[in-house]
């Protein structure tokens, strides 16, 4: 069974905030009946059938380290009983707690990470687990053996260093092929920053950053893929700068693909 775990958080944003309101709005977007609850290769995206709504991570008056932990064993109680967890941020910092709980039961995971920015940092703006730093935490705790990044826009000469030091594969918009999807091995973790998008295609974001993806070039990506997904996050999402709910809508579209390729 896949698990939709809502986090409603955006405190390690280093621009704007809004993305911790992002998973009400997907939830409502999933449930105005303007869309069908079928993928593009007809799999019936059913409640209480493929998927059940697991409610949210609220972040209370804890620390953030203490709420990343909650998450952790949130995800990790999810992944021992045989289910597979779908996150909606949310800011991009949540991805680290979320792949430490799935690195509990599957100590060789590969990451696809379809983004703008790299999200390399090792310490960005004295903040240790910033929105721009998550993957840096992942690959320093071994949490996975491959990462593999599509959509990158933003390198500079710290996070390309990063980049090679922890062995990582990136691809600008134009550059990856389906030859390079197929062979990536599972168990597979895929997190997408929605401002991997053109923000033509998804305005609702904070860091709006041109010569992105297109939504069908994100889809064929994640349709394409032949490695056994074992989680996934949609993450950045941010309401505040949306267009008539736009962003939310493809947000949803992408939950349901990932949704068929985890079934």
């Amino acid at each position: 069974m896949i698990k939709l775990i809502g986090l409603p958080f955006d405190e390690n944003s280093s621009f704007l905030r809004g993305p911790a309101d992002a998973p009400a709005v997907i939830r409502a977007i999933w449930n105005d009946g303007a869309s069908n609850d079928y993928a593009e290769n007809l799999s019936e995206i059913k409640e209480h059938v493929i998927w059940e709504d697991a409610g949210n991570i609220d972040k209370t008056t804890q620390t953030t380290a203490a709420y990343f932990d909650q998450i952790t064993s949130t995800i990790a109680a999810i992944v021992d009983k045989g289910d597979k967890p779908l996150c909606i941020g949310g800011d991009h910092s949540l991805t680290f707690p979320a792949i430490r709980g799935i690195a509990t039961k599957y100590k060789q995971l590969h990451i696809l990470h379809v983004d703008a920015h790299p999200d390399l940092y090792h310490n960005f703006e004295d903040n240790y687990f910033s929105h721009a730093s998550p993957f840096a935490r992942v690959m320093e705790n071994k949490l996975a053996v491959s990462l593999t990044q599509v959509g990158i826009r933003t390198l500079n000469k710290h996070q390309k260093e990063q980049a090679e030091l922890f062995g990582v594969k990136q691809f600008s918009p134009d550059a990856w092929t389906i030859n390079d999807i197929q062979s990536l091995k599972g168990p597979l973790y895929i997190s997408v920053d929605l401002d991997g998008l053109d923000p033509a295609y998804a305005p609702g974001v904070s860091h709006h950053e041109p010569g992105g993806l297109s939504v069908r070039a994100l889809l064929h990506i994640i349709q394409s893929g032949k490695a056994e997904i074992v989680g996934a996050d949609i993450v950045e999402y941010n309401p505040s700068r949306d267009v008539h709910h736009m962003t939310a809508r493809v947000a949803y579209k992408i939950a349901k693909e990932l949704m068929a390729r985890m079934a």
